[in-house]
């Protein structure tokens, strides 16, 4: 075993040789650190990406904080080493460690890893083999901690099944602690590893690959999820935190700069908006708000912990905040004077107000974002962000008005039905904005287009839909790259090659397990850093195991047709999405749910439904209106269909 002073030693004569050595010390502060042996439980919080990525995760934030308040656990943190630390450490051959104290990443009970996006996976398992830690579920023993996972790529876990002890579906707060409880008492008892595991299935939002087994077609199309025990829940239905709690202030003050230097203050969760090709606002329902006191008290409080000068309001739409307008008054009058920056992002089109931006005018920023995804109308009918060209000029017009001379617009390109021809008016809607802004400010007046490609993700009505080619995405990335340049002109994008293995990893089944470890055997590592990415050794790794990659990609599915990830219930019904599919077709939008109920299938917690009676009446959370007799409801939300066209 490797002695916490041993990884103290190699620091010293180390640091001076790698890159940031901040990253790989510590020390920082508003660090917890524990006295080893005072504590029952040792959790090792573990994001696979740079430390200057980690450090802004919220989540891993509020983890940290909640298990470090519990007098029998510690918290620490680990992050995936650069090429020049990681090459170090295998020299010396020691082990990947943790930042407080020290200790081997083998060493600590649980190893949570945070997955907000696919292209952590390789990630992954470098830190898992750099930790000593068998990468596969199935080697591991009583001695060796508990892994587990967890984020919005949870949602479909398949393809990293292989590796994961299990998932957490859905959100942390309450659920990190269960499985705490569930921990220690296995130790207690002395049982067996998959005692262990059976336990922790029985907790509501854990999900144990290796209690179920994937079966397929002939043709090789995904089938169906069978459970090998009785006690395997299926669905495994997400977790929600019914109230959301006060907000984590007492944050880690890097040393270094990291992606974001601010204070993050979630102001609500969820999104109601429907927009088709977003699986944040469909996993995440319902909408939960923070009380304004509470948000302007925990700035003052983060200010206090941190002397960040920055605040992060955050949420999905954040301009769908009741209080928002409440909210932005108070915050300009609590800390006037105090030349502090408001970071208010995902702010809508049609949703943003004059009052709001004369509210934010003294704040120190520069520009506004603004999402209209699609450029015509009808794209935007069919993506349902029904707003239109007007509006948004409109909205450039007022916001140009007021000072600001940056405007950054989010488009998409490769939604379903989308022509060249709705390509082109990107660059014509862009260069209306900016002509806008020249008759109001002059030449000061700046326009950057950032255009991504879409990615049908799981849990949203999108999903049946295919992947653009390569082809396709390079024809339309050329189409931009030639007009979309001029004064007052920038256009950001991603590559083809970053969308498909996106893609790849978001829809896969089982069968990308393999994929994924031989990519990460001939040496695939931070696939989402352009100078790392190496797309040739993604394709060796489908060749070796002998799957199509446009298997997964530019296949439109079947209405009936299974998922890989059926048996994960988001508590929107599969009924809902499909619906909502065809209307997109039709060009048919759905207005905020908050206005009228649509019967997505948001349900009550199992909680409430063991406390209720049959004869009870469930409030929908979006509207009030909506009752439904708790006799009616369905616990298991997700709706294994065929769904008939």
């Amino acid at each position: 075993m490797t002695h916490p002073n041993e990884i103290e030693k190699f620091l010293e004569r180390v640091l001076l040789k790698v890159q940031k050595p901040a990253r790989y010390t510590g020390g920082e502060i508003n660090q917890v650190v524990k006295k080893w042996g005072a504590v029952r439980t040792h959790v090792a919080l573990v994001f696979p990406d740079l430390y200057d990525l980690g450090m802004s995760n919220l989540g891993l934030a509020i983890l940290y904080d909640l298990l470090n308040q519990r007098s029998d656990v510690l918290a620490e943190r680990a992050f995936a080493p650069w090429s020049d630390m990681e090459a170090a450490l295998r020299q010396a051959k020691l082990p990947l460690y943790s930042l407080e104290s020290k200790h081997p990443l083998a060493d600590f009970d649980i190893v949570g890893f945070s997955l907000p996006y696919e292209t952590l996976y390789t990630n992954t398992l470098n830190i898992l083999e750099l930790a000593g830690i068998p990468l596969f579920s199935a080697e591991r023993e009583e001695r060796h901690p508990l892994v587990i996972a967890g984020g919005h790529a949870a949602f479909n876990p398949e393809p990293m099944h292989a590796f994961i002890d299990a998932f957490v579906i859905g959100e942390g707060e309450d659920v990190i602690q269960e499985i705490v409880d569930a921990h220690q008492s296995w130790k207690d008892s002395g049982a067996s590893r998959q005692e262990l595991l059976i336990s922790l299935s029985q907790i509501w939002g854990v999900y144990v690959p290796s209690l179920y087994e994937a079966h397929y077609e002939e043709d090789g199309v995904f089938s169906h999820i069978e459970k090998k025990l009785s006690e395997a829940p299926l669905p495994v239905v997400k977790r929600i935190v019914a109230k959301l709690p006060p907000p984590t202030t007492r944050l880690i003050v890097p040393y270094i700069d990291t992606v974001h230097n601010r204070i993050p203050i979630e102001i609500m969760r969820g999104c109601t908006r429907g927009c088709r090709f977003c699986q944040a606002g469909m996993i995440m329902r319902p909408v939960r708000e923070r009380p304004v006191e509470q948000i302007v008290q925990a700035i003052e409080d983060g200010l206090r912990n941190t002397g960040f000068e920055e605040v992060g309001l955050l949420s999905l739409s954040s301009s769908d905040y009741t209080h928002i307008l409440d909210l932005v008054t108070a915050v300009s009058q609590r800390f006037a004077g105090r030349n502090l920056a408001i970071s208010l992002p995902s702010l809508r089109i049609e949703s943003f107000s004059v009052d709001l931006m004369d509210a934010l005018k003294d704040s120190r920023r520069s520009g506004f974002t603004l999402a209209p995804e699609a450029a015509t109308e009808r794209m935007r009918e069919i993506i349902n962000k029904p707003v239109s060209s007007e509006k948004l000029l409109e909205t450039a017009r007022a916001i140009y008005a007021r000072g600001w001379h940056n405007i950054k617009l989010y488009f998409m390109i490769g939604h379903p039905s989308e022509t060249i021809q709705d390509v082109q008016v990107i660059v014509d809607l862009c260069k209306a904005v900016l002509a806008e802004g020249r008759k109001i400010i002059g030449r000061r007046a700046q326009v950057t287009a950032g255009v991504s490609t879409f990615i049908p993700k799981p849990h949203t009505p999108f999903q049946w839909a295919a992947c653009d080619t390569m082809e396709q995405i390079r024809a339309k990335q050329a189409l931009l790259k030639k007009s979309l340049r001029g004064d007052g002109l920038k256009l950001n994008w991603n590559s083809p090659e970053d969308t498909m293995l996106e893609a790849w990893l978001s829809r896969g089944d089982r069968r990308m397990a393999e994929v994924i470890y031989q990519a990460w055997k001939r040496g695939a590592r931070f696939d989402a850093w352009k100078d790392h990415f190496r797309y040739d050794l993604w394709l060796e790794a489908f060749s070796a195991v002998g799957l199509d990659p446009a298997f997964y990609t530019h296949r439109e599915r079947p209405l009936d047709e299974p998922f890989p990830w059926d048996h994960i219930s988001a508590t929107v019904r599969k009924k809902f999405l499909a619906e909502d599919y065809l209307w997109s077709m039709q060009g048919k939008t759905r207005i905020d749910c908050r206005q009228r109920c649509f019967a997505c299938g948001i349900l009550p917690t199992f909680a409430d439904l063991r406390r209720a009676n049959p004869g009870d009446v469930w409030q929908c959370p979006e509207v009030k209106s909506k009752r439904i007799p708790v006799g009616e409801i369905a616990v298991a939300s997700a709706d294994s269909i065929p769904v008939s066209g």
